[in-house]
């Protein structure tokens, strides 16, 4: 016999990079009318806090474990309460939610989910460059090297470097020396260009350009360690240029434009 639904609710909203302008508007309404928010602080920007209304309890989850997570929100939505679990980014990258959900389908507690801005997009605005160039990469690779948090070996850093597409690296520039050598080892050329965006939208975002044969020793002296994308790929810097668009090429045709002949 399934339990009865409890009147209050979570939703799980995506913070954005780091701006506190790259929240969604649904996003700051449902931080808006919070009765209790559960953020990430140790990536969270605070300012977004200031969107509560005042007296709103806040819980930093950087503290926290799983259990006394979702015991914050047992003990709320049973009162009724509306709950915003704010996540870093899209919640739905490396944002440990799945585990949430089990927890509160358990206790049939409801739940929703309000996307955010990446800071793999934020990091590709921060250089001005596009992951799909035509006839370089059409494909953007999201990954992460092994560390504490091990990676299926089918997923290793060196198998998806044969790919050689487009490729935004998460949660690795501690150990990018570990990181360019699998890059090399699956076939990307020591020549090929790489970017290190450090805190991307935030005020003191650094951004290091470079190859992989430079780019250990540019991120080793500008001492940074973690809140990094590696973004890597000839996208960054095609040395043969790119294909133009197809959809903005005045001789070809498409749904809602005829094309001239060349």
């Amino acid at each position: 016999m399934s339990q009865k639904k409890t009147n209050g609710e979570v939703i799980f909203v995506g913070a954005g990079p780091g701006d506190p302008e790259l929240i969604t508007v649904k996003g700051s309404r449902a931080l808006e009318r919070a009765d209790r928010v559960i953020y990430a602080g140790s990536l969270v920007n605070p300012e977004l806090l200031e969107l509560c209304r005042p007296g709103t309890p806040v819980h930093d989850s950087a503290h926290l474990t799983l259990e006394e997570v979702v015991a914050l929100m047992y003990e709320g939505t049973s009162h009724g309460e509306t709950i915003v679990r704010l996540h870093t980014g899209d919640p739905s990258m490396y944002g440990a939610i799945k585990e949430q959900f089990d927890h509160l389908d358990k206790q049939n507690i409801s739940y929703s989910v309000i996307p955010g801005v990446s800071s793999v997009f934020a990091a590709a605005a921060a250089v001005k460059r596009e992951f799909t160039l035509p006839e370089i990469s059409q494909t953007l690779i999201l990954t992460r090297m092994a560390g504490r948090t091990p990676v299926p070996e089918r997923e290793a850093l060196a198998n998806l470097a044969k790919h050689q597409a487009s490729m935004a690296i998460f949660l690795s520039v501690q150990d990018m020396h570990s990181v360019v050598e699998a890059l090399l080892e699956g076939g990307y050329p020591a020549s090929t260009p790489i970017a290190v965006i450090s805190k991307a939208s935030w005020p003191d975002e650094e951004i290091l350009h470079g190859t992989l044969e430079t780019i250990v020793e540019k991120v080793k002296l500008a001492g940074i360690r973690k809140q990094a994308q590696i973004l890597v790929g000839d996208f960054l810097d095609p040395a043969n240029g790119y294909a133009r668009s197809k959809l903005y090429d005045p001789t070809f045709t498409h749904e809602y434009r005829q094309g001239s002949k060349p």
